[in-house]
Parts: C-alpha cells; sequence; structure tokens
C-alpha cells in the first residue's frame, strides 16, 4: 500500500499502533519521494478497490525494502520495522486514509511511472 507521508499520514501511523498488538505493522518511509510504503498482507491488492489517498499494488510491482537496521535517513527507512508475521491490516488503514486523506495522492505519480515503463 502506498500513501503521502506527512502530517496527516504520520496521524495514521499513531492511530495503527493503538489499533494493532505491539504497535503497527511495518512501515517504510521514502523522504525523497515523500511516501509511505505499509506492508499489507499478501493478496489485499485484489480485494483493494480503488481509493483517492492509497494505491494497494500487488504483482507484478515490487519495493526495494530497506535494511532491517535502517530506521533513519538518508533513503528509504523504516518508521514502524518489521517484526515476525504482523503486517498492517488494510480496512483499519482504509478507515483512516478516509478521515486524515493523506496528500499529494500517489496515483498520478504511479502511472506515469508504468507509462515510462512500457
Amino acid at each position: 500500500m502506498t500513501t503521502a507521508s506527512g502530517e496527516a499520514a504520520r496521524t495514521i501511523v499513531r492511530l495503527m499502533d493503538e489499533v494493532q498488538v505491539n504497535g503497527c505493522g511495518p512501515v517504510i518511509e521514502d523522504p525523497v519521494r515523500s511516501w509511505l510504503y505499509w506492508l499489507v498482507p499478501p493478496g489485499s491488492s485484489a480485494r483493494w478497490a480503488p481509493h483517492q489517498y492509497g494505491a494497494c499494488l500487488g504483482q507484478p510491482y515490487r519495493i526495494v525494502l530497506p535494511p532491517i537496521p535502517q530506521v533513519d535517513p538518508p533513503g528509504a527507512f523504516w518508521l514502524r520495522p518489521f517484526q515476525s508475521d504482523r503486517l498492517v491490516p488494510p480496512a483499519p488503514l482504509r478507515d483512516f486514509l478516509d478521515a486524515f486523506r493523506p496528500s499529494p495522492v500517489p496515483h498520478e505519480v504511479l502511472l506515469a511511472a508504468e507509462l515510462r515503463a512500457s
């Protein structure tokens, strides 16, 4: 799942800390693109209806994970580190995206990248 970063998205991360046992599942921040990557369960993209504030992409898309100890910039880093098999649940994430509307939305940038790759 990809969303904008920024204050609205960081508020969602803090709220997900309260929703999930032991805190929010893994989230990567990319300060260069100003995006957050929320690691959701496999298959989530097939069930994710289009959403204005988040893009949930599955195969054939891939992201490069930062090294596990990378918790600060420069480069992409773990805003919420990966722990065991805990991932971010899509349903509460979607509700928080509706409520807090992190912007700018990633769709146009992702579409432009896909069109360049074609």
